[in-house]
């Protein structure tokens, strides 16, 4: 029998958007304005190779008995009651609400198994409500983007693994020169590997895009600001398909001034936003300036893994000089993420181009890595007995277990007494030595404290 997952949670958290986004359809209207949808509505998907049916509800709301709204409820009670899985939804950029809570307890209620969906995760605006999103008690939340098809992979995953399935097998196929493939489907990518080239002005961001495409599809020259939004181009690299996103060359905002640059400018943050791995592209005669460490900075802050390119490296007389220089400038500039690869290249001459792609698919594969959750706990404990938390006001602080909700970019949650009190410094040790101990450089790293003993232990019964 085709298994059944549900959709539910309130109004307006994207159910609607992920329902179209896992059937491949448009069938579901999708809109601001709360409520639109009222009937359940069934679609065929594919998850992992198997054939399921998606049910998209009406958001759940406390409503007066026989009223539109209870009705509507009425109805997403029958599609939990009918479902094999449920997909509780909420939206992260508001965080957890009353009505999520009343409802999350309706759906544990139910006994259905259930994965709980951080959506509209594409921002830093949602961080604080992913968190927020363990009160719950339904789990670890995956982090997603409906809209923007971000999390799509974790989701799965989390979908197969709580259906007691595995991904199939891709179907053997016959090419023509009559032999047989069965590529396993997880082998291939779901979407191309966004990538945005960013930089300062005439740094050589559309040449370089030429190069690696091959053609001479962007405009360029020595007159700086040629560029003015941000230009999409596919390119195929070890059978991994990678979109490459040229942009306009930031400057600082007291040197901003025309409505179009003003409109360059956030067209580039918003491909920065957009991207998985971004490619600080620097003029070698130039430098490292102010400016390239607030735009390295900024693609930190954004969570995106970041890979540094260093242009006219051919024009380069003293080249281990220039790389000292650089190193120790980065190592002080971009301390939040240290190991940042940097790649020397030259966009006119081709030179450096494979390099620099597997650069690209390295950071990608570090920016999406999942620790197992019993290896970061033996870690946690040889971490705390290297270096004892502190004990602010003589009372020893205690860190009791760490997970890993989400990657893009590498984000855990340790659990422990007074969150509040822990200084930077034990935070920051705990950080690096993550990063060293499961190696991930080159990619931001999040490390959130949340007040609690471990949430997923098995509770005390009490006498």
């Amino acid at each position: 029998m085709t298994p059944k997952i549900a959709i539910v949670g309130r109004p307006n958290v994207g159910k609607s958007t992920l329902f179209n986004r896992l059937t491949g359809t448009r069938a579901a209207l999708v809109s601001d304005l709360p409520g639109l949808t009222r009937d359940r509505k069934e679609g065929e998907a594919e998850l992992g190779g198997h054939p399921i049916k998606i049910i998209d509800t009406a958001g759940l709301e406390v409503a007066a008995k026989g009223s539109i709204a209870d009705r509507m409820r009425q109805q997403t009670e029958a599609a939990i009651s009918l479902a094999d899985l449920v997909l509780f939804v909420i939206d992260a950029r508001d965080g957890v609400t009353a009505t999520d809570e009343t409802f999350a307890r309706t759906v544990r209620a139910s006994g259905r198994p259930v994965v709980l969906i951080a959506n509209k995760c594409e921002g830093r605006s949602s961080d604080e409500g992913f968190y927020e999103a363990f009160k719950l008690g339904l789990g670890e939340p995956v982090a997603i983007s409906a809209e923007h098809g971000l999390g799509l992979g974790d989701l799965e995953r989390d979908a197969l693994a709580a259906l007691g399935l595995k991904p199939k097998p891709r179907q053997k196929r016959r090419d023509d020169d009559g032999t047989e493939t069965d590529d396993e489907a997880d082998d291939r990518p779901e979407r191309p590997l966004r990538v945005a080239i960013v930089g300062r002005p005439n740094a050589g961001k559309s040449t370089l895009v030429n190069s690696l495409i091959g053609e001479d599809r962007m405009i360029t020259g020595p007159e700086p600001g040629l560029t003015r939004d941000s230009v999409a181009s596919d390119i195929v690299w070890q059978d991994r398909t990678i979109r490459l996103f040229d942009t306009a060359g930031l400057r600082r905002k007291a040197k901003v001034t025309e409505l179009a640059e003003k409109l360059s400018t956030s067209d580039t943050l918003r491909a920065i936003r957009f991207a998985e791995v971004v490619v600080l592209l620097l003029d070698a005669e130039r430098g490292l300036e102010h400016q390239d460490l607030s735009i390295g900075d900024l693609v930190a802050q954004e969570g995106r893994a970041l890979v540094i390119a260093l242009n006219k490296w051919d024009l380069i007389e003293e080249k281990q000089k220039a790389l000292k220089v650089l190193f120790d400038k980065i190592a002080v500039g971009l301390a939040q993420v240290p190991g940042v690869a940097v790649i020397p290249v030259s966009a006119a001459s081709e030179k450096g181009l494979d390099k620099l792609l597997r650069a690209i698919v390295k950071a990608s594969e570090i920016w999406n890595r999942r620790v197992p959750t019993p290896a970061l706990n033996r870690w946690l404990e040889e971490a705390l007995a290297r270096h004892a938390p502190p004990a602010p006001s003589g009372r020893r602080l205690k860190i009791r277990y760490v997970t890993q909700p989400s990657t893009r970019p590498p984000t855990f949650v340790a659990f422990c007494s007074r969150p509040d009190v822990v200084p930077q410094s034990y935070q920051k040790y705990l950080t690096n030595s993550l990063r060293e101990a499961f190696d991930l450089p080159g990619v931001p790293i999040r490390l959130n404290l949340r007040g609690g003993d471990n949430p997923f232990a098995p509770k005390r019964r009490r006498g």
